[in-house]
């Protein structure tokens, strides 16, 4: 690698992290699928009381995609006080969630937490950067180090990045300044 390497800064937002439901002991009689369910169902019961007690209107969709629970809250209006900057109040909710859903289930959750779509859109923003800067760099040989992310958004770009004949990507750095470099493929 050369010492020529372009910074860009990727919003820093969080936006939580990959993972998976930890399952239950052979023989307990549950299947994954249902533990996952049950722990959406626990979140968004968790999460419909907390919007009543705070008197913000939004509807609750629960679903399971591959191996984890993703709750959302839909909406408009006052839910973005619910994100917060960059989607930091989102994370501390989403974490909350998880501690909720552990409690109900007894089982580790690893559940995610979009509010008005914001994840969604996230994600579709750095799926975007991740693409275009990997074109940027096989087209002009040079490196690209990306601003810190969470391991969910870095994933997301090692992600489109592979999608991109002839460039790679690598993660560098330590919790929480850990990010991602776009090299050309060697």
């Amino acid at each position: 690698m050369t010492d020529n390497v372009t910074t860009v800064l990727a919003d820093d937002a969080p936006a939580g992290e990959a993972g998976a439901v930890e399952e239950r002991p052979a023989g307990s009689g549950s299947s994954k699928h249902d533990l996952l369910v049950a722990e959406g169902d626990a979140a968004g019961d968790y999460l419909e009381r907390l919007l009543d007690i705070l008197d913000f209107d939004g509807d609750i969709d629960l679903d399971v995609e591959g191996e984890r629970a993703v709750v959302s809250i839909i909406g408009d209006g006052e839910l973005g006080k619910l994100v917060g900057d960059h989607g930091e109040v989102l994370d501390a909710l989403q974490e909350l969630t998880r501690l909720a859903a552990t409690v109900e289930t007894g089982q580790r959750s690893r559940l995610m937490l979009d509010i008005a779509g914001y994840r969604a859109r996230r994600r579709a923003e750095l799926d975007e950067l991740g693409r275009t800067l990997a074109e940027q760099v096989v087209a002009s040989g040079e490196p690209v180090r990306l601003s810190p992310m969470n391991p969910f958004e870095r994933k997301i770009v090692h992600d489109a990045v592979g999608r991109v004949d002839g460039a790679e990507s690598s993660s560098e750095g330590e919790e929480p300044r850990r990010r991602v470099v776009i090299s050309v493929a060697v």
